[in-house]
């Protein structure tokens, strides 16, 4: 495939400087898009003022008990925010795995299909269902 456009290319997540030649550091191709799903996961529904529906409900579900109903509710949360806002992939499935049973933490996995080129990748993201929980005591 010669025309590689639709991967978009654009400043890295968060950003980051090269201190060699004290330039922007930039992403292209897979990494564009792995750091595009991240960034609709982390980003709150009315957090930019300019397109306030942008991102997902995620963090509302920070505090819940984690059970099989919020399971239920994270993976279509986040199957529903990326179909709305990362038109490059086809979401095959979300799959949300509590790593401990005690611990608030989660393990996100997301396989997907790059519709351009057919091809199948998966993003594993970590969700702490509680803010600041390594705070001591």
């Amino acid at each position: 495939m010669n025309d590689e456009s639709f991967w978009g290319s654009g400043w890295s997540f968060p950003p980051t400087f090269e201190l060699a030649n004290a330039q922007l550091n930039l992403v292209k191709s897979q990494s564009k898009i792995n750091q595009s799903i991240r960034i609709i996961l982390e980003t709150r529904q009315g957090e930019r003022s300019l397109n306030p529906f942008f991102g997902s409900s995620l963090k509302a579900h920070l505090f819940k008990t984690p059970d099989s109903t919020l399971k239920g509710e994270i993976e279509n949360c986040i199957k529903s925010s990326l179909l709305d806002f990362e038109p490059r992939i086809d979401v095959k499935s979300v799959e949300v795995r509590y790593v401990e049973p005690n611990e608030p933490i989660a393990e996100i996995s997301i396989s997907y299909v790059i519709r351009k080129t057919n091809t199948r990748h998966n993003y594993v993201y970590p969700f702490h269902l509680n803010e600041a929980s390594n705070l001591i005591g």
